[in-house]
């Protein structure tokens, strides 16, 4: 790999600690090249929900592949595609249409599919632009968008934004992330309406890639309010946290509050590359005209039937195996086993937080600053007692938590007693 990928992609210590190189993977388990196991609780970046290798999401990716491996996209569709988009309106606008959250009864979700993220999150915001006509968006500070230049407005790190701003159009205006006043995050947004021309406000219902940051219920519900009262569009990017993670469908559910867009991907598939782009059906209509026979947006791989077959089988499998439910559950009790690790220690100052499976120990040293080569150490030291971990945030100094959401009550108790020893809390 380093004679022939491109730098800048893949970390390799020099002492050869890190990374692992994967072979295998099933369920909770991951095997390297070398036949050692590992637990996995980073669900491989939140995609693995229903399990690595699902047998019944691999078993419908490989009838369709010996059916039909490739479509063409937006000119001769396949039939996978609408039942999918069908799916997605039901999971989405037809469900939350049966007990109308705030923001009203929306009646059905119309999709435009793509391939990874951050394409989902363009396809939101070329969606506002045209709907709006009003090009500006308000985003939060931390937020991760994806890296394409049109995500890039919209993702708030300089690590990934200073080396190409001069290329980028900068219509996203960044607020800070609210962790407990929204009095400031709403004078902000009323003072960006007045000053800007604001058509859509994008965010993460929980940032992930920012630290595992929870705002309070009430940050939603307040935001769908200002985006009416402005006639701007709520985006939610549930790229990672949607399908269960933070134990309801998606994470907006938790303060009963209804987007007009909902970006997902991730968790869709399994281990596919196919992400979705799921709007109000008047909104989708009254944005997007018809095709004339050239699609103003599209990819040779959009709504791949691979991808299809492989997330109606691991939608059924989220459903069918109540995995959301067991998300919740056992993410009340990861936050228990959690609990003690809270706290001061040896100069260290470990704070929890989570909401389903989905939780971080941010670490910090005594005066407040972020202690990131101990985050990154212990990570590094679980890794080499059989337990796969990721950073999180600006300063890598979160530890997160998104195993599988089949993992095990047991295997999350080894995986805590074995940080709290690395840690030695």
């Amino acid at each position: 790999m380093r004679r022939y990928e491109s730098r800048n992609v893949t970390f390799i210590e020099p002492d050869g600690s890190w990374p692992i190189v994967w072979d295998r993977a099933r369920g909770a388990r991951v095997w390297d090249a070398e036949g050692k196991r590992y637990l996995d609780l980073t669900a491989a970046f939140g995609v693995a929900a229903a399990g690595h290798a699902n047998p019944a999401v691999i078993r419908a990716g490989r009838r369709q592949m010996g059916k039909l491996l490739h479509a063409m996209g937006d000119v001769h569709p396949h039939a996978l595609k609408a039942r999918l988009a069908r799916e997605l309106s039901r999971l989405t606008f037809e469900r939350w249409a049966e007990r109308p959250l705030s923001g009203g009864p929306a009646p059905a979700g119309k999709t435009i599919f793509c391939n990874s993220g951050f394409e989902a999150v363009e396809a939101a915001l070329k969606t506002a632009m045209l709907a709006t006509g009003r090009p500006g968006i308000i985003t939060f500070k931390d937020a991760y968008h994806g890296l394409g230049y049109g995500a890039l407005n919209a993702t708030h790190r300089e690590h990934f934004r200073a080396p190409f701003r001069r290329q980028l159009r900068e219509f996203g205006f960044a607020v800070p992330f609210p962790a407990d006043d929204l009095g400031h995050t709403e004078s902000r947004f009323e003072a960006l309406f007045q000053r800007e021309n604001i058509g859509a406000v994008l965010l993460e219902p929980i940032q992930v890639r920012g630290g595992i940051n929870i705002p309070p219920l009430t940050l939603l519900p307040l935001i769908r309010r200002i985006c009416d009262e402005h006639r701007a569009l709520l985006i939610v990017d549930e790229i990672y946290t949607g399908f269960g993670r933070t134990g309801k469908w998606f994470a907006c559910e938790h303060s009963e509050t209804v987007p007009d867009i909902i970006c997902l991907g991730k968790a869709l598939t399994g281990g596919f590359p196919l992400s979705a782009c799921v709007g109000r059906a008047d909104l989708m209509d009254r944005a997007w005209p018809p095709s004339s026979g050239e699609a103003i947006h599209t990819s040779t791989f959009l709504g791949h039937p691979v991808g299809c077959a492989m997330a109606l089988a691991q939608l059924r499998e989220i459903e069918q195996r109540m995995l959301v439910e067991r998300s919740a559950k056992l993410g009340k009790l990861l936050m228990q086993l959690l609990a003690p690790v809270a706290g001061c220690k040896s100069g260290l100052e470990l704070r929890v937080r989570g909401l389903g499976l989905l939780a971080g120990v941010e670490l910090r040293d005594s005066d407040g600053k972020p202690a990131t080569a101990v985050a990154l150490e212990a990570i590094k030291t679980m890794l080499h007692r059989g337990f796969i971990l990721l950073p999180e945030g600006e300063f890598s100094n979160v530890i997160s938590f998104t195993p599988p959401l089949t993992i095990g009550a047991t295997a999350l108790q080894s995986v805590v007693q074995a940080l709290r020893t690395t840690l030695a809390v």
